[in-house]
């Protein structure tokens, strides 16, 4: 080798070194940030005690049911509710189903709580923003220009949920719509099928489905519930797509004149929040009561869904000028929202950065095995310890936090299990943001309903994307 070879063989490996040193220092510089802010939502969450519950007949609630081809489980939502909710009034939106929803809900035509709002195309299936805002129209209809719209709660819950026996009463609490100044009010999410196997199936894909309806109970029970709380600190807790309860008065605030307080957005629910919290309105959010929903047992149809949340929340970057020029968001509140829009950007990111370290240093084994053992043996492998300790411990810990706060009857040895199962789990997320990125840049905005377990690929309509 002579001289020059030498030189640039040599400047070669420096900018090798070069590069990853740094991305070594960004990644890792990145994951403890991450266990830093894991840690600050846990505790709160752990101490979180529940609160005085209010009268829900000091209120006027009205359940707004989307449905699109939802015959399967309609006539049991509807029932559930009115048993369970006889103050309240049903409201099911059919976006101009292919299936006999309509005539579902035709069938409870002797009782006056039940309302039947249908929607036909071409102004059908334009998304599920557009279904509840034909809906909070007809709502505005029915009572009259004399209601009291700040006695009405409208809330919204899917075709499969099973709103809690006592959630009118904790949302009517003192601190939630108790206070006219809550203009909505977001409840705790559950799996209704958690610890439930799929029917009809099987061995290995039987327990995959079980684990991933495990892994979405406790992502919502634990996680997202844990960033809800501490948002109340920011100010920012924002709207879920279920169990969203919001004051009829702050919908008329944001409306504007289309009568359209849900935008066209993927991410209708956050978007909506956004609206309130600019607007001046303060949310709420509550683990005293829930609402279960059905988890998704299919990996396909659990990616269809979490693309589409990806989706609608990089669409919502639009609003990052609304909420930093907010006067009614502290500078804490718009960092904590713009964190929240950062992130599926921050996995696309992470994806780049997080294999360098990996790749170089195989590289590396390859040209010069000796090398990186003497590197190795010398002390790297506490750095590369330290490395995946920080990557997968703000995962990991639900698993425990989970059994701890919600699941008491799961060993410990399984609780640390669901906690590396989660951290899979969360690693899904880097593959739907990239699927969200693509579908945005092929202008691929439409809004597809994300199947039950029971439903059967029928046509077009059920095609997961």
């Amino acid at each position: 080798m002579t001289r020059a070879e030498s030189s640039a063989a040599a400047e070669a490996t420096l900018d090798a070194d070069v590069v990853l040193g740094f991305t070594q220092a960004l990644a890792l510089t990145m994951s403890v940030a991450f266990v830093t802010y894991v840690l600050l939502i846990v505790v709160p969450y752990l101490r979180h005690r529940p609160a005085p519950t209010g009268r829900a007949e000091s209120f006027e609630w009205h359940f707004l049911v989307p449905c699109r081809d939802e015959e399967a489980v309609v006539g049991d939502t509807v029932h559930y509710l009115r048993t369970t909710f006889p103050i309240a009034h049903v409201w099911v939106v059919d976006d101009d189903s292919d299936d006999a929803t309509a005539a579902v809900v035709r069938g409870f035509g002797g009782d006056r709580n039940v309302h039947l709002v249908r929607r036909h195309r071409p102004h059908a299936r334009t998304g599920k923003g557009d279904a509840l805002n034909d809906a909070y129209r007809t709502v505005k209809l029915w009572m009259g220009r004399h209601a009291d719209a700040d006695r009405a709660v409208i809330v919204v819950v899917d075709a499969d949920g099973r709103p809690a026996p006592n959630c009118l009463e904790v949302c009517a609490a003192d601190h939630l719509f108790g206070d006219g100044t809550v203009g909505a009010v977001q409840v705790d999410v559950r799996m209704i099928n958690a610890g439930v196997r799929q029917q009809h199936v099987s061995g290995a894909r039987a327990r995959f489905g079980a684990l991933l309806v495990r892994m979405q109970d406790l992502e919502f029970r634990t996680a997202i519930a844990a960033i809800q709380l501490s948002r109340g600190v920011t100010g920012t807790i924002s709207t879920g797509g279920n169990g969203q309860f919001t004051r009829l008065s702050a919908l008329d605030a944001i409306a504007g004149p289309t009568g359209r307080p849900w935008r066209g957005s993927l991410l209708e629910d956050f978007e909506l929040g956004v609206h309130l919290l600019t607007a001046g309105w303060r949310t709420g959010f509550t683990t005293d009561t829930h609402v279960h929903q059905e988890g998704l047992y299919s990996l396909r149809r659990f990616l269809a869904q979490r693309t589409r949340w990806g989706q609608g929340t990089m669409q919502c970057l639009r609003y990052l000028r609304r909420i930093w020029d907010s006067p009614h968001l502290s500078t804490l509140g718009a960092a904590e929202m713009m964190y929240y829009l950062a992130q599926p950007w921050m996995q696309l990111l992470g994806t780049l950065v997080y294999p360098i370290p990996v790749l170089l240093l195989a590289h590396r084994a390859l040209t010069d095995p000796g090398e990186v053992w003497q590197w190795f043996a010398e002390g790297a492998w506490i750095l590369f310890t330290v490395y995946g300790a920080f990557g997968l411990l703000p995962f990991v810990l639900w698993g425990p936090v989970y059994r701890a706060r919600c699941e008491p009857g799961v060993g410990f040895a399984r609780s640390i299990a669901y906690g590396f199962g989660y951290a899979l789990y969360i690693y899904t997320f880097y593959l739907t943001s990239w699927r969200a990125l693509g579908r945005l840049v092929r202008g691929r905005n439409g809004w597809t309903k994300t199947r039950r377990n029971t439903e059967r690929v029928t046509g077009r309509v059920a095609l997961d994307s």
